[in-house]
């Protein structure tokens, strides 16, 4: 089960009026966490995630973990006319690592000048 806002997609994201149900059903009939996940065929770790937080969540809240961005922000200053797959072989992570880290650096495209 998928949920669509406008022009997001979760693809791993189950509905908010879905939760409701499963979470009130284990209320309702006094089932364990197993038993409301076989019952549903999700798993008991959801059920948790939803106990403490019922709305689906539609932005991960972490830093980038391998690509040092001051070093990108440096590596963009002194290299402008880099391609992805150089900057990508300098950090040593993927082309589209270092897309999305320009992208939250607001450098996701080449400017004229």
């Amino acid at each position: 089960m998928a949920i669509e806002k406008e022009g997001e997609k979760n693809a791993m994201t189950y509905p908010l009026e879905f939760r409701k149900k499963v979470l009130k059903e284990k209320e309702e009939e006094r089932l364990t966490y197993k038993e409301t996940a076989e019952r549903f065929k999700i798993s008991v770790s959801n059920l948790n995630r939803w106990e403490k937080h019922l709305e689906p969540r539609t932005k991960r809240n972490r830093k980038a973990s391998k690509i040092d961005m001051e070093a990108l922000e440096r590596d963009v200053e002194v290299h402008p006319d880099a391609y992805h797959y150089e900057r990508a072989e300098r950090f040593g992570v993927s082309e589209r690592g270092i897309g999305q880290a320009l992208k939250r650096l607001n450098m996701s495209h080449k400017k004229k000048h």
